[in-house]
């Protein structure tokens, strides 16, 4: 206890706590079609799949935000950023209480990507906490900025009684209150002490730009441009991705020729996007597959997300004490084994509630330990790699809700899509083996500047692009 009251004391605590309620009420926001599409579903005719593409926009478009946000925050007063961020979220929890009918699945859509700038403060929200602190202790304060994944509990507990009490789309109203606690928590305490480069005008720009396109994306998708049926859905995220890179300043665009930054992405698109995307479709999971009532599916949802958001701080911890690395190998097995045992089980509810258990926790210490690597790794670029590496989470919480509506649509069971993440796991973990010897030469805690900010594609230092 003395440990943690010592470096919570190495640097502005106040603003760590804004940047905690900032992702925290984020997050709320971000997953509230989970909990509400069993609601959502009995107004809106859909099919297993539609459901699927529904909560995962949300997702998606934090993912791709967050690289726009990342490069945003790279150029910008952090401060600012988050308030902008605030505002742009809050926009559903509006129009739909205010919605004179039962809104169409195409407003729902469009209304999910304003969904998504919850999510996407991740991209501000970590490199703002961190930036106050001491590099001894990022794993620690990481953790804890990004405990703000408990936002989820909000939603399994509040938002299916609201909705059984006065309607689903009166129940989005809800957040409002709690985004308002996080809007003047950030404009009163927050402070950004990160190096900033670039132009704020271009950056703007660029935000702009990829917040309007991805609205475009997802209506065309729905109107099948990009083909009928799951084609277009499953590219989704490759064309936003795109996108959103292409109008990164080419400096920036470095990054992207790093092996080590995409076997990052990789691993956070198994642990963040594991806990999101399961978040996000955990209670069409429980009353389709078990048949759970819906607020106690809801409650259920509360209390996974509750305890891998708990256990993210102890990721961060651990991995400061035995690094990231480590940590990781042994979580990626975790998820693996679990995925592929519910696939081969398919267990009864007590089993299956075991299994998810056992996912949300490793889920939860992995996305501590993964972001303990990040400032070692890309010094002076933290917000730009939050972004980016954030991104990736966000698209492999989008694929997850996806390809299980698909999975459950074709072939009448969850099986193949626990199959598939569960092989996508054991791919990052050989991963991760073959690169052990190189990446623990800097994610061992104190070197911090072992590395330059840029390396080649053969994992040798290379001079810093800033």
């Amino acid at each position: 206890m003395k440990n943690l009251q010592h470096a919570l004391r190495s640097g502005n605590w106040r603003s760590l706590l804004a940047c905690f309620l900032y992702f925290d009420t984020g997050f709320t926001v971000w997953v509230l079609y989970g909990p509400l599409a069993p609601f959502i579903g009995k107004d809106i005719a859909m099919t297993a799949a539609q459901q699927g593409f529904l909560v995962a926009v949300p997702v998606l478009a934090a993912a791709i935000l967050r690289v726009a946000l990342g490069n945003l925050y790279q150029s910008a007063d952090g401060r600012r950023v988050a308030l902008v961020g605030v505002l742009l979220s809050a926009l559903p929890t509006i129009v739909l209480p205010l919605w004179p009918s039962v809104p169409s699945y195409s407003l729902l859509l469009v209304l999910g990507v304003f969904l998504g700038m919850g999510g996407a403060s991740f991209a501000v929200a970590l490199p703002m906490a961190g930036s106050s602190y001491p590099p001894k202790v990022q794993g620690l304060v990481l953790g804890l900025a990004a405990a703000g994944n408990i936002g989820a509990v909000l939603d399994g507990f509040l938002f299916p009684h609201v909705a059984a009490a006065v309607g689903w789309q009166f129940a989005t109203a809800a957040a409002l209150p709690l985004l308002a606690i996080a809007g003047l928590s950030v404009f009163a305490w927050a402070e950004d002490s990160g190096e900033k480069t670039g132009s704020v005008l271009r950056a703007s720009g660029s935000f702009v730009a990829t917040l309007i396109g991805l609205i475009v994306l997802v209506l065309a998708v729905k109107a099948g441009v990009f083909g009928s049926g799951k084609t277009g859905v499953l590219l989704l995220p490759v064309l936003g991705a795109a996108g959103a890179v292409a109008l990164l300043p080419a400096r920036y665009r470095t990054v992207l020729a790093e092996r080590d930054t995409w076997v990052m992405m990789l691993i956070y698109s198994i642990t963040f996007g594991g806990f999101v995307g399961m978040s996000s479709y955990v209670t069409l999971l429980l009353t389709n597959l078990y048949q759970m009532p819906k607020l106690e599916a809801g409650l259920f949802m509360s209390l996974l997300a509750f305890l891998g958001a708990m256990v993210r701080p102890f990721g961060g911890y651990l991995a400061d004490r035995v690094t990231g690395v480590r940590a990781l190998l042994v979580l990626l097995a975790a998820i693996s084994a679990a995925d592929l045992a519910f696939a081969a089980w398919m267990p009864p509810l007590s089993g299956g509630i075991a299994l998810l258990v056992a996912l949300y926790i490793a889920f939860g210490l992995g996305n501590g330990a993964t972001f303990q690597l990040v400032p070692h790794r890309w010094k002076g670029k933290t917000g730009l790699l939050s972004g980016v590496v954030g991104a990736a989470g966000g698209i492999g919480g989008f694929y997850l809700p996806v390809v299980m509506g698909i999975a459950k649509e074709s072939t009448g069971s969850y099986q193949m899509g626990f199959v598939t993440f569960g092989a996508l796991a054991a791919c990052a973990c050989a991963a991760l083996v073959a690169l052990r010897t190189q990446w623990l030469t800097w994610a061992a805690p104190g070197t911090l500047a072992a590395v330059p900010a840029s390396a080649n594609l053969s994992g040798r230092p290379a001079a810093a692009s800033d």
